[in-house]
């Protein structure tokens, strides 16, 4: 499809948004709009096994996750959302580079609820940060299963109180392998399944 070729291309330089220009935002945007007037998927919380797995990000909007990237020494690896559609569970998982041995991890858990045939509601329950040695960090899915399994990990390791923390996110488009959201801060998230 040309139009998910042109907003790739256009995302591609940009490094998820860490490097891209007021220009490229614009011209990203736009991309993103188009591709989403031809969204396959009108009803994409209808379509579980499009939304249940593993997607890694590849351009956001996001301040929060894109201010991950000023700390000093360190800088911003791969981001990934993992949906578990079964149990209504999503976790957002930060590797952060940087000294050796030192490697970190950010990630949220959290549970979300279907509002709409493409919104949902997004409840924050727990935060993990710690060092990826320190708490056997390999890849996302097993660490979710050691999450799910509820280990409690040697890191800063603590619940979230979702009332004061909560969201929604619409899914405007959604194929086999790419999925556009856009969030209730006025973030866009673009990603593509691992």
């Amino acid at each position: 499809m040309i139009r998910k070729a042109e907003l790739i291309t256009a995302i591609a330089p940009t490094n998820r948004g860490l490097l891209a220009t007021e220009s490229d935002k614009q011209a990203i945007l736009s991309a993103i709009a188009n591709l989403e007037d031809f969204n396959p998927t009108p009803r994409p919380l209808e379509r579980s096994e499009l939304l249940d797995g593993d997607w890694r990000l590849l351009y956001t909007t996001s301040k929060a996750l894109l201010n991950l990237d000023r700390f000093p020494f360190y800088k911003l690896g791969q981001i990934y959302q993992c949906i578990r559609v079964k149990t209504n569970s999503v976790y957002n998982i930060a590797e952060i580079n940087g000294l050796p041995y030192l490697e970190g991890i950010v990630s949220v858990a959290a549970k979300f609820e279907p509002l709409s045939f493409r919104r949902v509601q997004v409840k924050f329950e727990r935060s993990i940060l710690g060092f990826r040695r320190i708490i056997n960090y390999t890849s996302p899915s097993d660490y979710i299963q050691q999450i799910e399994n509820g280990k409690k990990f040697s890191a800063i390791d603590f619940p979230i109180n979702s009332s004061n923390q909560q969201g929604w996110l619409d899914i405007t488009y959604i194929d086999n392998d790419l999925r556009i959201g856009r969030g209730n801060e006025g973030s866009v998230f673009v990603l593509t399944k691992t």
